[in-house]
């Protein structure tokens, strides 16, 4: 058998749901065994939830493995089942956004206000020659005209491909080019850490750059949202967006389309250095998107406010701002700028401005406010908070802690949601009001999904053991393909296990069954024969009480294959304390050792002032190899700050 990825560190804290909260929990223990008992007509159950035009009577078709087709002789319109039917339901006066601009501007959009844009700018999509199946780039800051924008392109049937805001004239080429996009929607700018970044210049220079491509030419307009009110340059092809919308007709009727058609493409990086468009359509992804955010974040549309803090050009933006809570009739609150502009406490101001009652962020931004201390949200009222959330990466405990103790007081069930963008919604988290949880960890499938922890040979690995996570069997929301290539998605995702998807993460099995996350299995290190996590080790380190952050990568040693390096983060709580250590290092190692072992002691720690991290808060750990390694730093244009690779190869040179 090959070897199993390690199980070294363990967590024994357990918080049981409160019995307030089991008391009016949409989510029990129910659901788990209606799933078990007829999976499809589970999800068909789920389905139904939604308008259909025309009822699918066939829930899943599995033929051509593993191209999956879900509710495919059904119709329905995206935008209809997250706008029309509210309205129409009488609820067109229940506030959809709470949009709040980095320079505290801010606007309040009903249902009703936003049914109304999203027509009209269908009008002007179609206007533009947009219909079914057509690709449409979106380019935008997280302002209003960004939901707008991709809800008119769904009600058309067509398909956008969004690109997130801080992606460079090259990337936007490249995914323009593999989706053949017809329109392409962005900003003159928007705000982000006190000044305005432009936007449009970069569109500019993506679309000069392919003009030697002759035919391949498909970008026949340019839609500009006039945003930060900097200078632009214009060409015949480009129109402001508040011109055309007001000559735009106010009447759009929405029409169905199949629930195969074709929703969006997002782009994730592959190892081949070309971006991946991972597809998804529509009535499977609609389905799981809007189940998952209502029971995993037990959603009470006529009380919640509801926060996910991801920009729309990820993922989580997708289903999690746009789709899901939309589709379930949420109030949520959209912000345009950072967490710290214009002051570190701007999150906590806002929860206390629209008491929010949801919050759903990345691990990375909480060990952030971890590493500024509890002093900046204890100034506001965040009394509001019921349920916490945490999607991105895994969270190790000391963070779930905090986030718990601080921002939760100590009350707020908190879920720790795993999937990707390939699975296209939640699925492993725990059930507020069901499940007991642990810090760190993921805990349990959906209720419909099947997931499972194998070896390299597709075995399961057993309770206390750590390995490969699969899905065993096809979901409602799971990607339909790479766009436009097949064979990579067949190579990619299923080559491996053949009738199971790879997630490409390790995971473990605790004594309980509950699923533990242990980061992708690239980031896993072969120390003298040892497989094991950075995750785990990065957990350790977090422990102690002068570490805020911490990542951990695994550098080649002639004498162990592999040796453990770390790059730590002190609090500012505790740097005068820290100061005052002769060897930070040797403490951190120390501490590593003790809490899980010799064999996962670094063999360096740096101490560092920031670690590289794009602008969604993902830690580029590939750089931190590279220096690890002695090598030069690869491509560093996705950083949200360029100069941290400097600063951090110049400390590690000097030790």
């Amino acid at each position: 058998m090959n070897p199993q990825i390690d199980n070294l560190l363990h967590e024994n804290r357990k918080f049981p749901p409160s019995d307030a909260f089991v008391s009016q929990a949409l989510a029990t223990a129910a659901l788990y065994d209606e799933a078990k008992a007829d999976r499809l007509e589970f999800w068909a159950n789920q389905a139904r939830e939604l308008h259909w035009d025309t009822p699918f009577t066939q829930t899943l078709d599995w033929s051509n493995p593993p191209f999956a087709k879900w509710f495919d002789d059904g119709t329905l319109n995206v935008a209809y089942n997250c706008l029309d039917r509210h309205v129409e339901a009488g609820n067109g006066d229940r506030v959809a956004f709470h949009w709040e601009g980095e320079q505290g501007d801010s606007r309040s959009v009903t249902y009703a206000e936003l049914t109304a844009e999203v027509k009209r700018a269908a009008n002007v999509l179609s206007g533009l020659g947009i219909g079914q199946g057509d690709r449409v780039a979106i380019y935008l800051p997280m302002i209003p005209e960004a939901v707008v924008a991709m809800l008119a392109v769904a009600r058309l049937g067509a398909v956008h491909s969004v690109i997130f805001g801080g992606f460079s004239a090259d990337s936007i080429r490249s995914r323009v080019d593999d989706a053949s996009a017809k329109l392409v929607i962005t900003a003159d700018g928007g705000w982000r850490k006190g000044k305005v970044s432009a936007l449009k210049p970069a569109v500019d220079a993506a679309l000069e750059a392919r003009g030697d491509l002759g035919p391949q030419e498909t970008v026949t307009n340019v839609l500009v949202v006039k945003r930060g009110e900097n200078q632009v340059d214009w060409t015949d092809r480009d129109l402001w967006w508040h011109e055309e919308m007001a000559k735009a007709d106010a009447e759009h009727e929405a029409q169905p389309f199949p629930a195969e058609n074709p929703l969006f493409i997002l782009y994730t990086s592959g190892t081949t250095g070309k971006p991946k468009g991972i597809l998804h359509t529509s009535g499977g992804y609609l389905t799981q998107s809007a189940f998952t955010h209502k029971v995993v974040f037990d959603l009470k549309p006529e009380s919640d406010v509801y926060w996910c803090t991801a920009d729309i050009g990820w993922i989580t933006g997708h289903s999690y701002v746009v789709y899901g809570p939309l589709a379930n009739g949420t109030t949520q609150v959209l912000y345009e700028g950072t967490p710290d502009t214009p002051h570190p406490g701007r999150w906590w101001e806002i929860i206390e401005k629209y008491k929010v009652t949801t919050f759903y962020t990345a691990p990375t931004a909480i060990r952030s406010f971890m590493k500024l201390g509890r002093k900046i949200p204890k100034k506001f009222d965040l009394s509001s908070i019921r349920l916490l959330g945490s999607v991105g990466e895994p969270i190790n405990p000391e963070a779930w802690m905090w986030y718990r103790k601080v921002i939760g007081a100590k009350a707020a069930p908190i879920v720790d949601t795993w999937w990707q963008t390939e699975t296209g919604a939640m699925m492993i988290s725990a059930l507020p009001g069901v499940t007991e949880t642990k810090p760190g960890s993921a805990q349990v499938p959906i209720p419909g999904i099947s997931i499972d922890v194998v070896d390299d040979d597709g075995v399961h690995v057993g309770t206390g053991n750590g390995g490969l996570l699969v899905v065993t069997e096809p979901w409602p929301s799971m990607l339909r393909g790479i766009w436009g290539d097949p064979e990579r998605y067949q190579e990619t995702y299923w080559d491996k296990f053949g009738d199971k998807y790879f997630a490409g993460d390790g995971a473990r099995l605790d004594d309980d069954g509950d699923i533990w996350l242990l980061g992708r299995v690239d980031d896993v290190m072969n120390v003298s024969g040892h497989r094991l996590s950075t995750a785990e080790i990065e957990s350790a380190l977090v422990a102690h009480p002068f570490t805020a952050e911490a990542a951990v990568v695994g550098a080649a040693d002639e004498t162990t294959g592999q040796a453990v390096v770390a790059f730590v983060i002190i609090k500012e709580s505790m740097l005068e304390e820290s100061a005052a250590v002769e060897d930070i290092a040797a403490v951190l190692r120390s501490h590593v050792g003790e809490q899980i072992g010799p064999i996962a002691r670094p063999r360096d720690v740096f101490v560092v002032n920031e670690l590289p991290k794009t602008r969604s808060g993902k830690i580029m750990r590939r750089l931190l190899r590279d220096v690890a390694e002695g090598r030069d730093v690869g491509d560093t244009t996705t950083l949200a700050d360029t100069t941290v690779m400097q600063i951090i190869t110049g400390q590690v040179s000097a030790k």
